[in-house]
């Protein structure tokens, strides 16, 4: 099979040649920079002092190009988004290093002030004439948003103040995604993965507004959650707003792009905690379900694309409503958190959505154990995920900073170990 054959297969619940393999597809998927450098001399693709991208400014995450996809049997290719999260296009790249020591590229608007402390701030669009929207600690790894806003009356919230960072694609956005897209589908076999069209409803990494230089709204994380209870038809009301633009930039792109058969990352929101969900089923099915469902609706009704939910955390009592809401796929199957043990997913919900991830806990066994203790996970997982299809192998979210070399290679020997 093609890797774009073997992920197809998979997620058409019919068991593929071999297990396929994700990494660096999304920006939920990937690997941050100072372990992929690693990784890179370690396979000998890289000599010291060469230097990667990053194309995720905010998490660090550095570019999976073609060479590592094939020193490694990867079987998925993703459209980077155009901005990210700070708003800086990826282009103009230009030389720096992490607090580590590690060798990378930033994009040429990323521009950082060192405080007298250490830490290092980010700015909007890397405009720094705008206040600071990113924080990263003296040493760090990654950089934490920095809550900006102006004061509000909340007896008069304006849904488009929280609808500011969401628009319709202008013409270059709609040429690029298309143009990539179409030039992977047809210059590689890979399976081709794109990012959402802004359809994240109630995704907190966005709620900041980083990549705004004067947000407006509720822009508080703490006070969005409050107003899940306290301000429900306001978020519908922004919801509604946002489901209108995302449903827009869908019919932007699809008429070039509908026939192939692509992975669309919808949603990143995060529904869960560490020991279960962190709203109840029937406020995920008034608040969030009825723009799911437009979205896949919509996608399903008039492309052949497959709609993927990144949520973490223990979601298990959310899982049937994310079928019933037409998501295709779930990750990345936090297999720590309440609820989300691999044999019961698996036996419970294995043949209505794919899995996509659960491959080896990235809180703990990846960046903590042994290689030993990474190889017997990464089997136990395989043996339970696998069989008759429905699996895509990832780690659980993207592969953290300080993990160990020894352990990402005992991670992929285990996969080759398996697939045999």
């Amino acid at each position: 099979m093609t890797s774009r054959q073997r992920v197809l297969t998979a997620l058409n619940h019919e068991e593929p040649d071999r297990v396929p393999l994700d990494l660096g597809a999304s920006v939920v998927t990937g690997i941050m920079a100072s372990p992929l450098s690693e990784l890179r001399l370690a396979l000998g693709l890289d000599e010291p002092g060469d230097r990667i991208k990053v194309t995720d400014c905010y998490q660090i995450l550095g570019e999976v190009t073609d060479d590592l996809r094939q020193a490694l049997g990867i079987d998925t290719v993703g459209i980077a988004p155009t901005g990210g999260l700070f708003g800086i296009p990826n282009e103009d790249w230009k030389p720096w290093e992490l607090f580590d020591g590690t060798p990378v590229l930033m994009p040429g608007k990323f521009n950082t002030t060192l405080e007298p402390n250490g830490d290092l701030l980010q700015y909007p669009q890397g405009d720094k004439s705008a206040p600071p929207s990113g924080r990263m600690p003296a040493g760090g790894y990654y950089f934490d948003a920095i809550t900006r806003r102006e004061p509000f009356d909340p007896d008069k919230l304006d849904p488009e103040d929280n609808l500011e960072e969401f628009t319709i694609y202008e013409q270059d956005d709609v040429a690029y995604l298309v143009g990539q897209t179409r030039r992977l589908s047809a210059e590689t076999d890979y399976a081709v993965v794109i990012p959402g069209p802004g359809s994240g409803f109630g995704d907190v990494a966005r709620v900041p507004g980083a990549s705004l230089k004067h947000p407006k709204g509720i822009r508080d994380i703490e006070e969005w959650y409050i107003s899940i209870v306290t301000r429900p038809d306001y978020l519908y009301q922004v919801f509604e707003g946002q489901c209108e633009i995302a449903l827009q930039n869908l019919k932007l792109l699809a008429p070039e792009i509908a026939e192939l058969p692509l992975i669309v990352r919808v949603t990143g929101a995060d529904f869960g905690t560490q020991s279960g969900p962190f709203i109840s089923p029937q406020t995920y099915r008034e608040l969030f379900k009825p723009f799911h469902q437009k979205i896949t609706d919509w996608i399903h009704q008039n492309t052949r694309w497959r709609a993927f939910i990144h949520t973490c955390g223990g979601v298990e009592p959310l899982i049937e409503d994310f079928i019933e809401a037409g998501f295709d796929i779930l990750n990345p199957v936090q297999c720590s958190a309440e609820g989300m043990e691999p044999r019961h997913l698996k036996e419970e919900y294995g043949d209505e959505i794919a899995l996509w991830g659960g491959g080896v806990d990235t809180q703990k066994t990846l960046p903590f154990g042994t290689p030993e203790e990474v190889r017997k996970e990464v089997l136990e997982r395989l043996e339970i995920f696998a069989p008759g299809g429905g699996y895509v192998f990832n780690t659980v979210h993207n592969i953290q900073a300080k993990t160990p070399v020894e352990n990402l290679l005992a991670m992929f020997q285990a996969l080759d170990e398996f697939n045999g």
